[in-house]
C-alpha cells in the first residue's frame, strides 16, 4: 500500500487542526496505528484534549511550536519528535511567522471517539 500526500483529503479534527491521514486502518488497510500530517497556520493552537487510548508520536516537519504536555511547556522545531502518553492532555501552538507541519503517529489508530476536548474554542476558532 502506498498513498501520496497530494491524495490525501484535508479535514479539521475535533482539536481543531488540519490533518490529512496518510495511512489509517479504516482507509488503507494497516491494521494498528495511524499516521497523519496535521497543520496549524503561524500563531494557532490546538485546543487541549487528550486521546485515551491512543499513544502519540509528534514528528516537526516545518516550522516551530509549542507543545503543552500536562504541566509542561516544550519547545519543538523541525526535526523533534516528542512522545504523548494516552490520557495526558496536550495542545500545540504554532510559533514564528511560518505555518507547523507535524506527522503524527497514533497507535491505536486515530478515532474522532478517542478524542475528548478540555477546553471550549475561543471566538473565532473553530469547535472541537
Amino acid at each position: 500500500m502506498k498513498t501520496r500526500l497530494e491524495d490525501c483529503p484535508a479535514y479539521l479534527t475535533r482539536d481543531g487542526s488540519e490533518i490529512r491521514e496518510l495511512m489509517h486502518p479504516a482507509v488503507h488497510g494497516n491494521r494498528a496505528q495511524s499516521l497523519a500530517e496535521a497543520r496549524l497556520p503561524a500563531g494557532a493552537r490546538t485546543l487541549l484534549h487528550r486521546h485515551l487510548a491512543s499513544e502519540e508520536l509528534y514528528h516537526v516537519t516545518a516550522g516551530a511550536g509549542l507543545l503543552t504536555l500536562g504541566e509542561k511547556k516544550i519547545r519543538l522545531e523541525a526535526g523533534d519528535t516528542a512522545l504523548i502518553p494516552p490520557g495526558t492532555p496536550h495542545c500545540i501552538e504554532a510559533l514564528g511567522g511560518e505555518p507547523l507541519s507535524i506527522l503524527c503517529c497514533c497507535s491505536p489508530a486515530y478515532r474522532h471517539e478517542d478524542t475528548e476536548i478540555l477546553e471550549q474554542a475561543r471566538p473565532g476558532e473553530p469547535a472541537g
